[in-house]
């Protein structure tokens, strides 16, 4: 594992649409944005669905997560990339898309909609790589 410096714990924090990378059977590329949040040492991305990148990481824990993060340094626009291993745990992605809708949306979001809630899936992301430009 390889600790995420303060900056680019904030730049996660901060509501940036994510690109998350996982491998298909065929080994190739499944690429999809997603809302990303931390939980302690880890990253966490959240479905309702059981998505291909769910589906996907239960066979091959890799998984590269990009954003823009704004700003920039030496005049080129700063991003942040994650590379590392997931585990999809069962239920509690409702709650976890409510606490990324704050951050997404604006503090008074309610996401999903009470209609559409259920546990779904959460996808832990163990940073293993950090690079990019930018502090991080």
């Amino acid at each position: 594992m390889v600790e995420l410096s303060d900056a680019a714990r904030s730049a996660i924090e901060d509501g940036h649409p994510a690109s998350l990378t996982t491998l298909n059977p065929d080994g190739s590329p499944q690429t999809t944005v997603v809302w990303v949040g931390m939980d302690g040492d880890q990253l966490v991305v959240a479905s309702l669905d059981d998505r291909s990148k769910m589906r996907n990481v239960r066979r091959d824990s890799r998984v590269s997560l990009s954003m823009l993060t704004g700003g920039t340094t030496h005049g080129l626009d700063n991003y942040l990339v994650v590379e590392g291993t997931a585990e999809v745990i069962e239920g509690g992605a409702d709650i976890w898309l409510q606490h990324l809708a704050h951050h997404y949306l604006g503090p008074d979001a309610v996401f999903p909609p009470p209609d559409q809630r259920r546990p779904g899936y959460r996808m832990v992301i163990t940073p293993t790589k950090v690079r990019g430009n930018g502090p991080w």
